[in-house]
């Protein structure tokens, strides 16, 4: 008689799992490493041409630039590509990240001198010089407070509506900021004449020595290799980048991050399972607006001062062709997208126009037809490949499930399936 086996089956793994997850980090990483130690040691040596020709089409500037959008649009994507939620005014967020460094790393706030690890200029008298991680930290908790606030009346809008409203909350913010030298009788952005400059960052500047009036470096080591300038405020951004990534894609895989998906398909279907519609809502306004808030630190350290006049609608629309391009819900696209548009905007544009007229001697002005090209693509995008150019996966069979057919409409999604072996 055979006698029972009463060993216990050891679960496998799902064969379709998609194991490329790792590659786009471990890219990232690369790439950030590559690029740095390119234009920090390799760059320097090569032949003046060969420095020209990268100075021209790719300079560091630009680069830690693209970051600095790519930090915005992620956070974008949190409420536009996870939740559903439209918002049209987004840069707000980040006018109130970067005017938050301005108070907490300069001498603007009226008070004697308060250096909490800061980096004050010698003979400083006034205002809060706070360590830059301190800094971040109140950017951050002082955009999620208004994400809250911006969140909280809108919780009964959708759509057209909602739209309407972020986009009013937009056109706000940058205007106390543009007027704020005289508000209420108090100064609280010094209006057009800005903010600055603003503290160094302690701890990555290096030591420098001057010589017949001109500042140079005498010694080689790690102080010089993390000194502030452009490789420096790479690294920076490169970090905060990859922070807000790292959340993103953690927070999209746990319980909340599933209620915003939820919410995103059918509002009323995910009321109706129990999803609760408001703290969701709000939750997903104020980790969107965090990550405008770090953005906004960003953009004030690149600068070494902070003004209203860069905080448009334009911006706000920008952000959202980011998101949309890229590939709404899918942070990877999101952040190709929000790199490559960037470039293009503030380098490449140009540059392939003057590329043109020395070739076929014209006179044209490529930069001027930038809304051109952008609204063109975006029209050439939605007829072609609506889901951007690396779609999240639900979105890609939900656009192609008539066109394709039943048979790509029923394969199971790779990332379900890989949570429920998980759980297994």
């Amino acid at each position: 008689m055979a006698q029972p086996n009463f060993a216990v089956p050891v679960p496998q793994r799902p064969q379709n799992v998609d194991r490329t997850k790792r590659s786009w980090p471990i890219g990232f990483a690369i790439a950030a490493v590559v690029i740095f130690i390119f234009y920090s040691f390799i760059l320097p040596y090569l032949t003046p041409d060969i420095r020209t020709v990268v100075q021209h089409w790719m300079p560091l500037g630009t680069i830690n630039t693209a970051l600095i959008w790519a930090m915005s649009a992620l956070g974008l994507n949190i409420v536009v590509g996870y939740a559903g939620l439209l918002d049209l005014g987004y840069v707000a967020f980040w006018a109130l990240g970067g005017y938050a460094a301005a108070w907490l790393m300069s001498y603007f706030v009226p008070v004697s001198a308060i250096n909490i690890l800061g980096n004050a200029a010698p003979g400083t008298k006034t205002g809060l010089h706070l360590n830059i991680l301190l800094v971040l930290i109140g950017a951050a908790a002082f955009c999620a407070l208004f994400g809250v606030i911006i969140g909280a009346p809108t919780l009964r809008l959708r759509s057209d509506y909602l739209a309407l409203v972020t986009l009013g909350f937009g056109e706000i913010i940058p205007q106390i900021f543009k007027n704020g030298d005289d508000f209420f009788g108090h100064n609280i952005s010094n209006g057009t004449q800005s903010i600055g400059p603003i503290d160094a960052v302690e701890g990555v500047t290096a030591r420098t020595t001057v010589v017949a009036g001109v500042a140079q470096h005498t010694d080689v080591g790690w102080g010089d290799l993390l000194a502030f300038d452009h490789s420096g405020r790479f690294i920076m951004f490169t970090l905060l980048t990859a922070l807000i990534i790292f959340i993103s894609l953690r927070i999209r895989q746990g319980r909340l991050g599933r209620a915003w998906l939820a919410i995103r398909e059918d509002e009323l279907a995910a009321s109706a399972m129990g999803v609760p519609l408001m703290r969701a809502k709000l939750a997903a306004y104020a980790v969107g607006a965090v990550a405008g808030g770090i953005c906004g630190v960003a953009y004030a350290l690149q600068l070494n001062r902070m003004l209203p006049d860069p905080f448009t609608f334009s911006v706000s629309i920008t952000l959202l062709a980011m998101v949309v391009l890229g590939g709404m819900g899918n942070v990877w696209g999101v952040l190709v997208g929000a790199l490559l548009i960037a470039w293009f905007n503030s380098t490449g544009l140009p540059e392939i126009g003057d590329t043109v007229n020395g070739t076929f001697g014209t006179n044209i002005d490529f930069p001027s037809y930038s809304f051109l090209i952008f609204g063109g693509t975006l029209v050439i995008m939605m007829l072609f490949r609506r889901e951007g150019l690396l779609p999240e996966r639900r979105t890609r069979l939900v656009l192609h499930e008539g066109a394709a057919g039943d048979t790509q409409a029923e394969e199971p999604d790779e990332e379900l399936v890989d949570q429920a072996g998980a759980v297994k």
